[in-house]
């Protein structure tokens, strides 16, 4: 049971760390490796070539190239919905009675784009982050209208792209909350994902420039006034968005649409109990 809609992994100058092509191969998911020209021998000795897709520009930055791969998507492939995930991912895992399990199938994202497609206004889902839901913890198993970071599953015609260059995901998902729709964030599903400017490549270049922190953090606040505003943590700048706002806005479901009652495994069996396992 692989997913229904295509997956894209933008990456750049990081063939020697595949971390979310890995981990993607481990379960058996497809995917497209979307690169840079200049970089099609490095990434070609390492991904199957019917795997890669190159760019038709370079060094324009991420938000382009996420803008690219959706009218890809759209224009090109013509599907309801597509899967963008950044290239430093590790693995993915599923809470299940407080306790997370490394997943060994893409049946998850299947059972993620099931649950997208029950819905109208239902524009962008995606899993949390391993590292925010300790062990043992307890957390619902979706949160409804907040931030979808580094894995997204987005409708594909909605009239949206992304804009801004350093906060584009964070920045599409407030337009789309503003305007009354919804997005999902899965804590039933996880993605373990590498802590931002710890690995070569990407965007890391970008966040290390001096003072490139602030400023990134000052663009989505420019952005979105009303509900962004600047702490300092950790060392370092940090935008914090407030979503108490759109805690009105409610999924629709399409019409005919019936939720079955009877919970749908996929499939999925725990197999080791042990984180990693």
């Amino acid at each position: 049971m692989i997913p229904q809609f295509p997956l894209f992994v933008p990456t750049k100058g990081r063939f020697d760390s595949l971390h979310t092509i890995t981990a993607l191969e481990v379960i058996g998911c497809p995917y497209f490796a979307v690169i840079e020209k200049q970089e099609y021998k490095q990434y070609s000795e390492k991904i199957s070539k019917n795997k890669i897709i190159v760019l038709p520009h370079q060094n324009e930055g991420l938000t382009v190239t996420r803008n690219w791969i959706w009218d890809y998507a759209q224009k090109e492939l013509k599907t309801e919905f597509f899967w963008t995930m950044d290239d430093n991912i590790r693995a993915f895992y599923r809470l299940y009675k407080n306790q997370k399990y490394k997943m060994k199938s893409p049946k998850f994202l299947h059972c993620i784009e099931d649950f997208a497609l029950r819905y109208q206004n239902l524009y962008i889902t995606g899993m949390s982050y391993e590292m925010f839901v300790p062990k043992k913890s307890k957390v619902p198993p979706i949160i409804i209208n907040t931030r979808i970071y580094s894995n997204m599953l987005i409708k594909t015609d909605i009239p949206y792209r992304n804009q801004l260059f350093y906060n584009d995901d964070t920045d599409l998902c407030l337009r789309i909350l503003k305007d009354g729709h919804c997005t999902v964030q899965t804590n039933a599903f996880l993605a373990d994902k590498i802590a931002t400017m710890t690995v070569k490549g990407g965007m890391t270049d970008y966040y290390l420039k001096t003072d490139k922190r602030l400023q990134f953090a000052q663009e989505l606040k420019k952005a979105h006034p009303d509900v962004v505003k600047i702490v300092r943590k950790w060392n370092r700048w940090h935008h914090e968005v407030d979503y108490r706002p759109f805690k009105k806005n409610k999924l629709r479901l399409r019409p005919g649409v019936v939720i079955d009652e009877t919970p749908n495994e996929y499939g999925m069996k725990i197999i080791n109990k042990s984180k990693g396992g």
